[in-house]
């Protein structure tokens, strides 16, 4: 798809949007599996079902409700998207990044994005909350490859800070307030629907990385692209394969993300109050 398409697109998208409210997000999440329960805790919040926005590609996984809802968590305005596009759906890569990219049209400066994710590192356990401080782009795919709108980000953006160092140290701030575990590592991100072999584990594993999943890191390089701040934090929703002696389920994945639902919903929502405060303040983050 040519970038200009992609233009119209998103202006048809951001038209439909704007006739369903004028609030203007400061902050963008991404709810993955199972996390999309914070959405019900907007104030005034406009539910916008994907299917009534123009262009946006439609969640087909389990766990994603497929909306966007825009309103206000504590004081702080925000648009919540409940679900995501994969490229294991059929989905082109702008498809799947089609989400950031009105995100920052909507005015939003920062995105904060949320998974579910298989523990590759043997020190994690199910339920543990992981922050992102880097990923591998295992996909074989890039949305920046083909022509280059200016208009939506520089040609060769840097990627040496994908996931913002501030925004980074705010969540393990807000995370210790809140007497969290938080840990830290390296999200791979992987084409799917098929979940890895152990062999596949062991060489991500040898990689760097500490947790897997089929999501995120189309997205992270496209709010590079558009000069949105990331971050990310992974719900380690199941060890990955080989490393306990069971079967891997979607129905495991979603049990999980339900059981951490109330801190990481915490967790968030200090995050993002942080971040409102504090950018108010014209302090960092923002």
């Amino acid at each position: 798809m040519s970038e200009a398409t992609v233009a119209r697109r998103l202006d048809a998208a951001e038209t439909a949007v704007r006739q369903a409210t004028a609030l203007q997000p400061r902050l963008a999440v991404v709810l993955g599996s199972g996390l999309g329960g914070l959405a019900g805790e907007l104030a005034e919040g406009v539910r916008i079902p994907y299917s009534d926005i123009p262009f946006f590609p439609e969640s087909t996984a389990p766990g994603h409700a497929g909306a966007l809802v825009l309103g206000e968590l504590g004081d702080v305005p925000v648009a919540l998207l409940a679900g995501r596009a994969h490229l294991y759906e059929g989905y082109d890569p702008s498809d799947v990044v089609f989400n950031v990219r009105l995100m920052r049209r909507l005015g939003a400066g920062a995105l904060m994005i949320t998974n579910a994710a298989g523990g590759v590192n043997l020190d994690f356990k199910p339920g543990l909350l992981m922050l992102i401080s880097d990923h591998l782009n295992l996909t074989g795919r890039n949305p920046l490859v083909g022509t280059n709108d200016p208009g939506l980000g520089l040609r060769f953006p840097d990627m040496s800070e994908a996931y913002d160092a501030r925004l980074r140290a705010l969540a393990r701030e807000s995370a210790g307030e809140l007497g969290i575990e938080l840990a830290e590592g390296v999200y791979a991100g992987l084409l799917g629907p098929s979940y890895e072999t152990p062999a596949e584990i062991r060489m991500l594993r040898a990689l760097g990385a500490d947790a897997v999943g089929m999501s995120t890191v189309l997205e992270v390089i496209a709010a590079n692209h558009a000069g949105l701040r990331v971050l990310g934090i992974s719900v380690i929703s199941n060890m990955a394969a080989g490393v306990l002696p069971q079967k891997l389920t979607e129905e495991e994945v979603i049990e999980t993300a339900n059981s951490v639902r109330e801190p990481f919903t915490a967790l968030v929502r200090r995050i993002v109050q942080e971040y409102g405060r504090r950018s108010a303040a014209g302090r960092e983050p923002s």
